[in-house]
Protein backbone atom coordinates (compact mmCIF):
# COMPACT_ATOMS: atom_id res chain seq x y z
CA UNK A 1 0.00 0.00 0.00
CA UNK A 2 1.43 3.35 -1.08
CA UNK A 3 2.77 5.59 1.76
CA UNK A 4 0.39 8.68 2.44
CA UNK A 5 1.81 12.40 2.10
CA UNK A 6 -0.95 15.26 3.43
CA UNK A 7 0.17 18.84 1.95
CA UNK A 8 -0.66 22.09 4.04
CA UNK A 9 -0.26 25.26 2.34
CA UNK A 10 -2.60 27.91 1.59
CA UNK A 11 -0.84 28.07 -1.97
CA UNK A 12 -3.16 26.35 -4.52
CA UNK A 13 0.11 26.15 -7.11
CA UNK A 14 2.43 25.03 -4.39
CA UNK A 15 -0.07 21.69 -3.43
CA UNK A 16 -0.83 21.16 -7.00
CA UNK A 17 2.82 20.95 -7.87
CA UNK A 18 3.42 18.66 -4.72
CA UNK A 19 0.28 16.75 -5.25
CA UNK A 20 1.47 15.78 -8.77
CA UNK A 21 5.33 15.23 -7.80
CA UNK A 22 4.45 13.08 -5.23
CA UNK A 23 1.37 10.98 -6.99
CA UNK A 24 4.03 10.59 -9.79
CA UNK A 25 6.51 9.22 -7.64
CA UNK A 26 3.86 6.51 -6.36
CA UNK A 27 2.72 8.41 -2.99
CA UNK A 28 -1.36 9.26 -1.96
CA UNK A 29 -1.99 12.34 -0.84
CA UNK A 30 -4.13 14.63 1.01
CA UNK A 31 -4.47 18.35 0.92
CA UNK A 32 -5.60 20.89 3.59
CA UNK A 33 -5.53 25.13 3.27
CA UNK A 34 -4.69 25.54 6.79
CA UNK A 35 -4.55 24.75 10.33
CA UNK A 36 -8.02 24.46 11.03
CA UNK A 37 -8.45 21.93 7.39
CA UNK A 38 -5.63 20.60 8.26
CA UNK A 39 -6.25 18.62 12.20
CA UNK A 40 -9.70 17.53 10.18
CA UNK A 41 -7.60 16.35 7.15
CA UNK A 42 -5.44 14.72 9.85
CA UNK A 43 -7.92 12.62 11.59
CA UNK A 44 -9.45 11.56 8.43
CA UNK A 45 -6.74 10.52 6.47
CA UNK A 46 -4.33 9.34 9.00
CA UNK A 47 -1.19 10.50 6.46
CA UNK A 48 2.39 8.80 7.04
CA UNK A 49 4.17 12.16 6.34
CA UNK A 50 3.03 15.80 6.22
CA UNK A 51 4.67 18.90 4.61
CA UNK A 52 3.79 22.00 6.34
CA UNK A 53 3.63 25.45 4.82
CA UNK A 54 4.69 28.28 7.88
CA UNK A 55 3.16 31.18 6.87
CA UNK A 56 -0.55 30.68 5.98
CA UNK A 57 -3.87 33.33 6.73
CA UNK A 58 -5.60 31.54 9.26
CA UNK A 59 -2.98 30.27 11.44
CA UNK A 60 0.67 29.91 11.41
CA UNK A 61 2.14 26.54 10.70
CA UNK A 62 3.93 26.11 14.19
CA UNK A 63 0.70 26.09 16.28
CA UNK A 64 -0.96 23.57 13.48
CA UNK A 65 2.43 21.40 14.79
CA UNK A 66 1.75 22.45 18.16
CA UNK A 67 -1.62 21.04 18.21
CA UNK A 68 -0.44 18.35 16.06
CA UNK A 69 2.82 17.27 18.48
CA UNK A 70 0.24 16.58 21.63
CA UNK A 71 -2.24 14.66 20.19
CA UNK A 72 -0.86 10.59 20.70
CA UNK A 73 -2.19 9.30 17.79
CA UNK A 74 0.19 11.72 15.31
CA UNK A 75 2.89 13.25 17.89
CA UNK A 76 5.47 10.78 15.57
CA UNK A 77 4.15 11.77 12.29
CA UNK A 78 7.17 13.27 10.49
CA UNK A 79 6.90 17.15 9.57
CA UNK A 80 9.01 18.51 6.49
CA UNK A 81 8.33 22.50 6.56
CA UNK A 82 8.73 24.03 3.18
CA UNK A 83 8.12 27.53 3.35
CA UNK A 84 9.59 31.00 2.12
CA UNK A 85 9.63 32.44 6.01
CA UNK A 86 13.89 32.95 6.40
CA UNK A 87 14.93 31.67 9.43
CA UNK A 88 11.62 29.08 9.64
CA UNK A 89 13.89 26.25 10.44
CA UNK A 90 13.75 27.55 14.34
CA UNK A 91 10.07 27.67 14.52
CA UNK A 92 9.80 23.09 14.28
CA UNK A 93 13.09 22.47 15.58
CA UNK A 94 11.39 18.53 15.23
CA UNK A 95 10.94 18.76 11.81
CA UNK A 96 12.45 16.18 9.92
CA UNK A 97 13.87 18.63 7.48
CA UNK A 98 13.07 22.28 6.28
CA UNK A 99 13.23 23.42 2.68
CA UNK A 100 12.88 27.38 1.68
CA UNK A 101 10.89 27.92 -1.45
CA UNK A 102 11.94 27.49 -4.29
CA UNK A 103 12.89 24.14 -3.60
CA UNK A 104 14.68 21.61 -5.51
CA UNK A 105 12.24 18.46 -6.34
CA UNK A 106 14.83 15.73 -6.18
CA UNK A 107 16.05 16.61 -2.57
CA UNK A 108 12.22 17.16 -1.15
CA UNK A 109 11.71 13.25 -3.09
CA UNK A 110 14.97 12.19 -1.25
CA UNK A 111 14.16 13.42 2.11
CA UNK A 112 10.48 11.92 1.58
CA UNK A 113 11.63 8.25 0.72
CA UNK A 114 14.41 8.52 3.39
CA UNK A 115 12.00 9.03 6.21
CA UNK A 116 9.05 7.02 5.22
CA UNK A 117 10.08 4.11 2.90
CA UNK A 118 12.20 2.76 5.60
Amino acid sequence: MAKKIMIVDDDPIIVKYLTSLFNDNGYETCTASGSTEGLEVLKNEKPDMITLDLDMPEEWGPRFYRRLSKDKAFKDTPVIVISGVSGGHHAIKKAAAFLSKPFDKDKLLGIVKSTIDV
